[in-house]
């Protein structure tokens, strides 16, 4: 993918991510869970990172976003910001 789009939602602790994601594994809204409980001022808008090209994140994130399916929510995924939760929205080539 030359482009992709995402959301994330950004927490303190290993075991915040999980249940986070069991959650909206069982049904809860990323959307919500990122406004709710994201520590990325993009929380705030459900976590939209918007469109981004390789490099333009954390190389954890980037390893993610580029290999990884979409319409999926990876992690948790430790960073130097914390644990992350990431959902690829959409890939342009």
């Amino acid at each position: 993918m030359a482009k992709a789009r995402a959301r994330r939602i950004l927490v303190d602790s290993n075991e915040k991510c999980e249940k986070l994601k069991n959650e909206i594994l069982d049904g809860g809204d990323f959307t919500a869970l990122a406004r709710s409980h994201s520590t990325c001022p993009s929380g705030r808008e459900g976590g939209n990172q918007g469109e981004f090209g390789p490099g333009q994140m954390v190389q954890e994130c980037d390893d993610v976003v580029f290999c990884a399916g979409l319409n999926a929510v990876h992690g948790p995924l430790k960073t130097h910001f914390g644990y992350q939760l990431l959902a690829i929205t959409q890939g342009t080539d």
